[in-house]
């Protein structure tokens, strides 16, 4: 049995760091942080938050705005040296300067809609201080610029289940809260698990990590659980779950198989087929095999998946024997034709006809954030006012690459057909595309189009290399802000902990700076320096609560308190309950008003990737396909342990984790032995977009013929001057597809992959990416003819 853990006493005068991984009391010793101790309330603190302290102040802090040395002499014409280069210091005046004289050259040589504000990502917590917020702001005050929709997370079903739900109800809020699960299901079927690394955060941020309580009081009720995964670990030890090893990918012929032997077998529940769904019809004969003369019955399904017909058709009678709870991790859709799991399981739910019921239904994203299932409040707490974009184009989030290298071609989305525009300048603050984005060695070749790119950064991460202005960014604990964790019913006054590091700015700091060159300075600020933008959305917050009948207290007693919590809100109803009691007078938001089994809509698009109803697509690269004769691994390259996606990386969490100071990948024994691998070895993993280092751990956990590459590991090209450079430290993304799901979402497919591992041969090349990049000290007064 796991030992609680033993939390040190806060002090309860200490300011509080409120970060997307928890709050914490900040112990300091003169101006820096000497230890942050976890927000009393939050018994079961992240350990990703063990990196924040020391990261704050490392040696890879940026301390002053750089220019790479190529761009300073020779502008644009320098841009195929980008990664490759030093970087020069200038002053905070040049850099203003010469940003300003970008943005209106490229303005006025190609418009506002040749800039690409990228800042995709989770950035750092704050109402205020919200990087992407600002720059959005900032360069529409500039008029406008190229943006990107959806998230990575889950952008398949951002644009599926308005379709076939009406909205995004199950997937990012309105969950079927824990106390609904706990009293209520005596079955979870999880698709793709529900592993507690993943609710150590929350997008906006965290103050009471409860997950790991409220899986346990699963166990408790006496709730059976199936993991439905290749990764043992993604359902906690102490569920005592089912291990149900799944090829991966193949998710949705099991959701299908599962529903033949639902409805053949009689166990559906019609009445409400008939009356909360539409398309059960249209999408039953192929459900039957009345089409193509293949049933998609349990024997097909297990010759997909690898798993016993007997243990799917099994799985499927206790599924309707008793209350049961259908989950899909997020991680499900980011795979090729990733809406198909999705609308696979909205159509195994409504089969089995418990959507609504206390206990019974679907969710999709239990396990991969700390907020899912918990009970907000429906409140909207004001954000920083971006202002009106004037530009029309955008991009799916992942078809950065693509935007980049194919200016004015065309591409699908939801429906319609657009073109990538042609852009000149990118702007990113927040996020980091040398992590999220798929195929890597692709982005390195795009990043090489535009001809100035701008990022704000406080660390020498990959993207800070990749730039030709860096602007140093200061963090949280350098700079003040509200910090609102809904979820928690927690707000928190983040009163600056320290002084920015070095010449360090806060991402307002170097909007005001920049926009004054432009002449757009009282536009941007409206008169308004940090303090009053923040009194100002408390203000604001004030007036919406008292309409909740919420008393928020006076501006200056919070700011001294520190933190307040409203009142618990009022318990959650199981998801779309009203609309099963009613679903005439409760429609959903879909052209029938109720769920769209079939979509007349979606089938109307003509897509040959994403038709009418849920089905198996084979997958671009699968186990089952022809490349797993060269690559006979599928990678899992899921969220890290130790980390935010890629932020801490250089912590010491995510650095104590490292094998040969590589990121750790996990090999199942059987894989290991005929490869010759040994626990502790560096590996080679490779397919034919690219190849990393990573050091070998071996582990049951695991299924045979998988493997696991976490995600986040800072890219580090031993050679970036090779088309296909070898990483040296681990970073996934140098071997997933770039891709998009489907012509209906374009989301990214980054689980979709596979590759070969082999021991490396000889003496592996130093991690260069934990060093900053040169620095030319005695060259900052060179510049290229204005």
């Amino acid at each position: 049995m796991t030992k609680p853990k033993i939390m040190p006493e806060p002090d309860l005068a200490a300011p509080i760091l409120f970060t997307h991984m928890g709050a914490y009391r900040a112990e300091r010793a003169g101006d820096r942080i000497a230890t942050l101790v976890p927000f009393e309330e939050d018994r079961d603190p992240s350990l990703i938050g063990t990196s924040i302290a020391s990261a704050l102040t490392d040696h890879l802090r940026i301390p002053q705005p750089m220019v790479r040395a190529g761009f300073l002499h020779e502008g644009a014409a320098s841009r195929e040296r980008r990664g490759r280069e030093p970087f020069i210091p200038v002053s905070w005046d040049e850099a203003n300067a010469l940003v300003a004289s970008e943005m209106r050259r490229v303005i006025a040589a190609s418009g506002n809609e040749a800039i690409f504000g990228g800042s995709y990502g989770w950035a750092s917590a704050g109402r205020f201080n919200h990087a992407q917020s600002q720059l959005h702001r900032f360069l529409n005050c500039a008029g406008g610029y190229v943006r990107s929709v959806n998230t990575h997370s889950y952008a398949a079903a951002e644009v599926l289940l308005p379709h076939v739900i009406g909205g995004l109800d199950g997937l990012a809020v309105h969950h079927s809260p824990w106390s609904d699960i706990v009293a209520n299901t005596r079955l979870l079927v999880m698709f793709g698990g529900m592993p507690l690394k993943n609710t150590q955060v929350s997008a906006g941020g965290v103050a009471r990590h409860i997950i790991r309580e409220e899986l346990r009081r699963c166990r408790e009720a006496g709730i059976a659980c199936v993991n439905i995964s290749p990764i043992r670990s993604d359902a906690e030890e102490f569920l005592d779950a089912e291990w149900l090893r799944a090829l991966p990918n193949t998710d949705t012929a099991l959701m299908l198989g599962l529903t033949h032997t639902i409805y053949s077998e009689g166990l559906h529940d019609a009445d409400f087929l008939a009356r909360c769904c539409t398309g059960f019809e249209r999408f039953l004969p192929y459900l039957l095999g009345e089409r193509d003369g293949q049933p998609k019955n349990a024997d097909w399904a297990a010759s997909i998946c690898g798993l016993p017909a007997d243990q799917i058709r099994a799985l499927a009678r206790r599924m309707a024997a008793t209350r049961t709870m259908i989950t899909v991790n997020w991680s499900l859709q980011r795979a090729d034709h990733g809406e198909q799991p999705l609308w696979a399981a909205i159509t195994l739910a409504c089969v089995l006809g418990q959507i609504g019921l206390s206990g019974g239904g679907f969710g999709f994203g239990y396990g991969g954030s700390n907020r899912i299932g918990q009970t907000a409040r429906d409140f909207a707490w004001p954000a920083l006012p971006q202002g009106v974009n004037k530009v029309c184009a955008f991009i799916p989030v992942a078809r950065l690459a693509d935007m980049l290298l194919n200016p004015g071609q065309p591409f699908d989305y939801d429906g319609k057909r657009h073109a990538y525009p042609h852009i000149r300048l990118v702007w990113w603050a927040g996020g980091n595309p040398f992590h999220h984005q798929q195929d890597l060695n692709k982005l390195a070749e795009a990043w090489r189009r535009p001809e100035v790119i701008i990022v704000q950064e406080p660390w020498w991460n990959p993207l800070a290399r990749h730039a030709d202005i860096v602007l140093p960014v200061a963090t949280s604990a350098e700079r003040n802000d509200l910090g609102v964790s809904t979820a928690e019913s927690h707000v928190f006054a983040m009163r600056q902990i320290m002084p920015p590091v070095a010449k360090s700015r806060s991402d307002y700091a170097i909007f005001c700076g920049i926009a004054e060159e432009m002449g757009i300075g009282e536009a941007f600020t409206e008169g308004r320096d940090e303090m009053g933008w923040i009194r100002w959305l408390y203000t604001l917050a004030r007036q919406r609560a008292a309409g909740e009948d919420i008393e928020l207290p006076e501006f200056e007693s919070f700011w001294r308190e520190g933190h307040f919590r409203f009142p618990e809100p009022p318990r959650a109803r199981p998801l779309f309950s009203a609309f099963r009691a009613d679903p005439h007078a409760n429609k959903l938001r879909t052209p029938s008003g109720r769920i769209e089994i079939f979509s007349e809509l979606i089938a109307g698009f003509g897509y040959a990737d994403c038709p009418g109803h849920a089905l198996w697509l084979e997958p671009v690269e699968w186990l089952g396909a022809k490349a797993a004769r060269r690559f006979p691994l599928h990678l899992i390259s899921n969220q890290p342990r130790t980390r935010l996606h890629s932020q801490y990386d250089n912590g010491q969490a995510s650095l104590a984790s490292k094998i040969a100071g590589r990121e750790p990948i996990l090999l199942n024994p059987e894989d290991a032995a005929t490869r010759g691998i040994g626990a502790g070895d560096v590996v080679r993993v490779f397919n034919e977009r690219g190849a990393c280092l990573a050091g070998a751990v071996l582990t049951t956990e695991v299924m045979t013929g998988v493997v696991q590459l976490a995600t986040g590991a800072w890219y580090d090209p031993a050679d970036p001057n090779e088309r296909q450079p070898l990483d040296r430290h681990g970073n996934a993304n140098v071997l997933t597809v770039d891709k998009g799901s489907s012509s209906l979402a374009q989301a990214p497919i980054a689980h979709s992959a596979l590759v070969e591992v082999e021991l490396f041969a000889g003496e592996p090349p130093p991690v260069g990416i934990t060093s900053p990049p040169k620095i030319l000290e005695n060259d900052a007064r060179r510049r290229r003819p204005s």
